[in-house]
């Protein structure tokens, strides 16, 4: 196959043409756990090509991430596998299965670092980059957080990792990961000061890296009916605990779902109807476990009381959101979502960040822990919830606002940093037509 230039544009003689800086501006790479089924680190990679899309209309765009085929379709630009092994995220039985990894190990080493270095500048959205809040392996995402900062370093790219989150983790392997690719990186920011604190009890040095709210909050929300449906959105998680949770991971899913049923079956015995909702492919194992408890519970429900559609993104599950008069949520970005539309909101976290964004918008009264949640309280909490549905709402606009405007300040930091010989545009500027 031989390249050729027709019209200032790089291509093939069986293929489109290929976009390249000589012809556009600077190349910029995003980088993580995108396209893989979990609508919050999309939402946040939405975010970011909002902004550079604005500000920075000739930029050349490209991401490497678990899910690259979803990427392109979702987001219209090239994208590369971020693992060389299609198995990274099976647990490896056997010596083959145990080289492979090993091997990836080192071919992924290779394919980040010829990435990295065709790019001036990479940016991993949001998500939960230095967290174990979740099962997590020093030689997953560590490993190639700490190769991404380290290449980034190497090559004169700069890198920025953007109101990520952060938790103080035990495993020594991933915490010195951590800490090496956050120290490399050009640009650091923290979605809350929880996170900036966890990076520093690691062992991060102080060097003012800012704080700025969650990415999602900068993104368009649907419009909300004034008037009340009745109608409950009940958040689930496929559930196990934590990283350090492994050896009871079944008995804490068993106790969660079971708690989130016993309080579904509360609402609706109440005459309220139910949205069960989503935030990454792996929750419709809850879902159907809660619809099974209902078929055999409550097996004369009418058509319509309990809802359950999968969504592909943060906008359909706000859309979702649209009609419900409180959320009840376990995933952080379920949470995030429900605060952004200004919904009276109960956190049943997993994580420190969970509690951290509720007590932003007023609303630290209303969390539990979905390794314990107290189901009475649970229901007390809703209720009152609802009778200061009025008060709370009014706070939370208010919080919204002052939430969009940092993250305004960010992107314009953020184009100041990352891309200094680029016109940017200021936020909220359109692009002209093409």
């Amino acid at each position: 196959m031989r390249l050729v230039r027709r019209n200032g544009l790089l291509t093939t003689s069986d293929t489109n043409p290929v976009t390249t800086t000589a012809d556009f501006g600077p190349r910029v790479g995003l980088f993580g756990l995108l396209g893989s089924g979990n609508i919050g680190n999309d939402g946040s990679l939405d975010a970011v090509l909002a902004y550079l899309r604005t500000a920075h209309p000739d930029a050349v765009l490209d991401a490497i991430c678990d899910g690259p085929a979803e990427v392109t379709r979702r987001f219209g630009m090239p994208a590369t596998r971020l693992h060389w092994n299609r198995r990274e995220y099976e647990t490896a039985a056997g010596l083959p299965a145990i080289a492979r990894k090993a091997l990836g190990k080192v071919v992924d080493a290779f394919r980040i670092a010829a990435w990295v270095r065709r790019h001036d500048a990479v940016i991993m959205p949001g998500m939960g980059a230095f967290e174990a809040t979740l099962p997590l392996r020093p030689w997953g995402t560590p490993y190639s957080l700490f190769l991404l900062c380290t290449f980034g370093r190497w090559f004169g790219t700069r890198v920025a990792l953007v109101s990520v989150g952060a938790n103080v983790v035990r495993n020594p392997a991933t915490r010195r990961l951590f800490v090496a690719a956050a120290r490399r990186a050009h640009y650091l920011s923290f979605r809350d000061e929880y996170s900036r604190d966890a990076m520093r009890e690691m062992g991060l040095a102080e060097r003012g890296d800012p704080v700025y709210p969650d990415l999602v909050f900068s993104l368009p929300t649907p419009a909300v009916p004034g008037t009340r449906t009745g109608a409950v959105g009940v958040g689930v998680l496929d559930y196990h605990g934590g990283d350090d949770d492994r050896a009871r991971a079944d008995e804490l899913h068993d106790r969660y779902v079971g708690s989130m049923c016993r309080f579904v079956r509360w609402l609706l015995d109440g005459g309220r109807d139910v949205r069960l909702l989503t935030g990454d492919r792996v929750d419709e194992t809850v879902v159907q476990e809660i619809l099974a408890d209902l078929r055999e519970s409550r097996p004369d429900l009418e058509p319509g009381q309990v809802q359950a559609d999968p969504v592909d993104s943060l906008h359909e599950l706000m859309t979702q959101m649209v009609g419900l008069d409180v959320v009840v949520a376990t995933r952080y970005h379920n949470v995030v979502c429900a605060l952004k539309m200004a919904k009276p909101t109960i956190s049943i976290g997993y994580a420190v960040k969970n509690d951290i964004v509720m007590a932003e918008m007023g609303l630290e009264e209303y969390c539990q822990r979905a390794g314990s949640v107290d189901v009475d309280r649970l229901i007390s909490q809703f209720t009152e919830l609802e009778s200061r549905r009025a008060e709370l709402t009014a706070t939370m606009a208010a919080t919204l606002a002052a939430n969009r405007a940092r993250l305004d300040e960010q992107f314009v930091e953020l184009s100041a940093s990352l891309l200094p010989g680029s016109t940017a545009r200021r936020p909220g500027v359109p692009t002209p037509a093409a």
